[in-house]
């Protein structure tokens, strides 16, 4: 029988958040993020370029001969859980996490490469919504030239090479330039969605589909639990933060004892959340019970996520219904990621076939 994972920070880890949180207090300040989400280039690459550049994180999941810094991901949790806190737009989950796994999948080193210095962004051409081991949406491949439109592919518009499906079971890299990119509506507008057009564009086989695409999908589900505990963790937060210093009646709102209960079961709802994220990303990182894992965090973390994210909002009354307050950011976030690689009812029903509880 194995030994119990440890699934406390390390000091590596805790250091690894001071840094990319000292960063994205430079780079990602809320009013910054809510003026972006305004123009039409939501993605902040200023900040993408201090995280993978600056920082290497890029290729964190990247074997160090390769170019990455051969980390785990637990790392890559940590960074994720700033990531959530600020609300981050940049494609550090699609390109560093989704698209990076399906290339270790394949084993492209020249494209891994690529991807770890960050100066590449790629981004796996599979609806955000599609859970692992789901039916694949594909393009038709005739020779080496595709055909075809997947839509609700996340941070398409800031992607230089796209990682195509094709109905011969293949997975080909495409040059974004050669795709047209059409923006869709988008609830989380720090995320964007996009439908990518292929109309006899140019790709180059990598590898089979499946395999590569249920590894990226699964490790993207893992570890978007943590992001979700970020955006959970800053809510809390924040509305403890804000429920000591307003006042009602002279005293401080959060100080009432109706308030405390809320705030009390909220703060058992984050614990729980850390603990199964942090179990997701452990398991990843050892290759241990990954699918139960994975698919237990993200049972649980959607609604804690969403869940914290509505309280925040009532409980800062007003202010909480402004623009001007980032609370909408994190709303929307939580509320899209609730449905990214599969919602929480696809995930239980993965939990009780994996552990043979199936419904009648």
């Amino acid at each position: 029988m194995s030994a119990q994972p440890d699934l406390l920070y390390s000091e590596e880890e805790e250091a690894l958040r001071a840094a990319v949180r000292d960063l994205l207090a430079d780079h990602c300040d809320a009013p910054g993020v809510i003026v972006r989400t305004e123009s039409d280039a939501p993605h902040d690459l200023a900040a993408w370029k201090a995280l993978s550049d600056g920082m290497g994180l890029a290729g964190l999941l990247v074997p160090e001969e390769l170019g990455g810094q051969g980390a785990t991901h637990r790392e890559v949790a940590v960074v994720l859980e700033e990531l959530g806190r600020a609300v981050a737009p940049v494609p550090y989950l699609t390109s560093a996490v989704v698209a990076t796994e399906a290339l270790l999948a394949a084993g492209d080193e020249e494209l891994l490469g690529r991807l770890a210095s960050g100066r590449t962004i790629g981004a796996l051409a599979v609806g955000l919504h599609t859970a692992p081991g789901a039916a694949l949406k594909t393009v038709h491949v005739q020779g080496d030239l595709l055909q075809g439109e997947l839509s609700g592919i996340a941070d398409a518009a800031v992607a230089d090479v796209l990682l195509v499906p094709a109905d011969d079971g293949g997975l080909y890299a495409v040059d974004a330039s050669a795709a047209t990119i059409t923006p869709q509506v988008s609830f989380d507008l720090t995320r964007p969605l996009a439908t990518v057009t292929l109309t006899g564009a140019p790709g180059r086989r990598l590898g089979d589909a499946e395999p590569a695409v249920r590894r990226a999908l699964r490790a993207g589900a893992g570890l978007l639990a943590s992001e979700q505990l970020g955006l959970a963790d800053w809510a809390l937060t924040e509305t403890v933060r804000y429920l000591k210093e307003r006042k009602q009646f002279n005293r401080p709102v959060g100080g009432f004892q109706a308030i405390k209960h809320r705030l009390a079961q909220l703060w058992l709802e984050v614990v729980n959340l850390r603990a199964v994220a942090r179990g997701a990303a452990d398991a990843l990182a050892s290759g241990e019970d990954v699918d139960i894992a994975v698919a237990v965090a993200q049972a649980y973390a959607a609604g804690v996520a969403v869940h914290a994210a509505e309280e925040a909002l009532q409980l800062h009354a007003g202010i909480g219904m402004t623009w001007e307050h980032p609370i909408h950011l994190n709303l929307k976030r939580a509320k899209a990621d609730s449905i990214a690689y599969g919602t929480a009812g696809a995930h239980r029903t993965a939990v009780a076939e994996l552990v043979d509880l199936r419904a009648p």
